[in-house]
């Protein structure tokens, strides 16, 4: 099953400040993650909805909806918890 992938502002921003090879690589994981689940290393956030998708030293954190994954939050994992 595919899912939709819809970014919030805020993780759009934060995509752009990225280098382009950084943010090229989270892009294909996100991708990847919306055709195979399985594949990607994803963990649901403690005491949270939330879920977090690992691509090397940085996090997205993401919330499931249906056939819907929005991401909402995407940085270094030293700031992105906070």
């Amino acid at each position: 099953m595919k899912y939709q992938i819809s970014y919030e502002k805020e993780a759009l921003k934060e995509l752009e400040r990225l280098e382009p090879n950084v943010s090229r690589r989270i892009v294909d994981k996100i991708d990847k993650m919306s055709e195979n689940l399985a594949s990607c290393d994803i963990k649901k956030l403690k005491a949270s909805d939330y879920y977090r998708l690992r691509v090397g030293d940085y996090r997205i954190i993401l919330i499931f909806d249906n056939n819907f994954i929005k991401i909402l939050k995407i940085g270094h994992r030293q700031q992105i918890y906070g």
